[in-house]
């Protein structure tokens, strides 16, 4: 499946590492993913799942908390309210650019997390934990040996899954002070809960008390034989059927259509996916391109630069302007070929410009009619390909308004 990595700025100013896994085709709708406690967005359970719901048309987001993965910062400042935040701020990223996520899905901590994230998230309609646990507080069992001289000396450094974590007090009274059975009272969104029977990390009674605290709709499903990590690959495909099904009751999973705009412009959304030194993602409407630069300026040359787009935008015009004269008066066009270059000459070389000094900008295009077309004919053909809306905005005065964004 298709992905896309950017980054996006934490509560705490640091960039947080993301990637967007998405569908081959449309959209049907966007899910947010929260992984487990010291894990990333690349642990094997929340790539699987990711990979499995964009088979399935639901692009899914994942990042990187705080000094973990790839984002900046110090894991030993985060904290679960920290990280709360972040999944906030993740939302609204999503909500910016594309649309804010419908589902939200949390795995162990994160599922934690994601229950105390979903009141802070209106568009999301569905939410689901895998292993979570019902009291954030559950995480500091993995250290209790360690507390009294956290606490006593302000932080201390502990070992998770073989590696070493610095944990501050700060983290110890924050987990103490969160109070997320009364935010899973208040949750007014579905709710699936996943957990296995013989997980030894996160004991199943978890799960039971999520339950008993939700209002309807809630659901649960048993995950046995899983492990607490779904380290078995098929576990995790299992998990990503049942969410596809389960959300489909609740969200409008329906493919997301371009919007019937009539004569109102669409937007055009370029951003960094910060894959590379220029790499940009392109949104318009349901359409996705890359753009880059070539190698030989620093780019890795993933897609075209912004003045093939410059070119594509004023070759795709001449071609659609002199089709659609072509039809009108029934001539036998076969079809149309614009090849264009963009360069610049010396202002002194144009004997038609106005300009004498310095640099110009010069387009070169070159069309090319197939059909069985008299003389006349061709000259009204090329003499249309000037009256190409984009031609004549390259020709006239453009006016470019230049804000910044709130």
């Amino acid at each position: 499946m298709p992905h896309e990595r950017f980054q996006f700025t934490g509560v705490g100013g640091h960039q947080l590492a993301a990637t967007l896994d998405t569908p081959d085709g449309p959209i049907r709708a966007y899910a947010q993913f929260a992984h487990c406690f010291t894990c990333g967005k690349d642990v094997l359970a929340a790539k699987r799942i990711a990979v499995a719901l964009a088979a399935k048309g639901i692009a899914t987001l994942r990042f990187d908390f705080t000094g973990l993965g790839s984002s900046e910062g110090d894991f030993a400042n985060s904290t679960f309210s920290s990280n709360v935040a972040d999944l906030v701020r993740a939302a609204d990223h999503l909500r910016e650019t594309r649309k804010a996520p419908a589902i939200l899905i949390g795995h162990s901590l994160g599922g934690a997390a994601i229950l105390a994230a979903a009141g802070r998230i209106p568009e999301a309609k569905a939410v689901v934990t895998i292993a979570a646990p019902s009291d954030p507080v559950h995480v500091t069992h993995f250290f209790k040996d360690r507390i009294e001289d956290i606490r006593a000396q302000g932080e201390g450094e502990v070992s998770l899954a073989g590696r070493p974590f610095r944990i501050k007090r700060e983290f110890l009274d924050d987990v103490a002070e969160q109070n997320l059975m009364a935010q899973v009272k208040q949750l007014h969104k579905a709710l699936l809960i996943m957990h296995s029977p013989t997980d030894d990390t996160v004991g199943i009674d978890n799960a039971t008390n999520i339950f008993i605290a939700a209002k309807h709709p809630k659901s649960f499903v048993s995950l046995a034989g899983a492990d607490h990590l779904l380290s078995g690959k098929q576990d995790a495909a299992y998990v990503a059927d049942v969410i596809g099904a389960w959300a489909e009751r609740y969200v409008d999973l329906t493919p997301q259509q371009a919007a019937d705009t009539g004569s109102a412009p669409r937007n055009v959304v370029v951003q960094e996916t910060r894959n590379g030194k220029f790499q940009q993602i392109v949104t318009t409407g349901p359409h996705r391109l890359i753009a880059d630069e070539p190698v030989s300026v620093g780019g890795d040359d993933t897609g075209p630069g912004p003045y093939d787009f410059l070119l594509t935008g004023l070759g795709a015009c001449t071609s659609m302007t002199m089709r659609m004269y072509a039809d009108r008066k029934s001539l036998p066009v076969d079809r149309i070929t614009v090849t264009l270059q963009h360069n610049k000459i010396y202002a002194k070389d144009c004997e038609e410009c106005e300009t004498r000094e310095g640099m110009l900008d010069q387009i070169d295009r070159i069309i090319r009619i197939d059909g069985n077309l008299d003389a006349d004919q061709r000259k009204r053909l090329m003499e249309i390909a000037d009256k190409c809306p984009v031609h004549k905005t390259l020709t006239s005065e453009v006016r470019i308004v230049t804000k910044a964004a709130e």
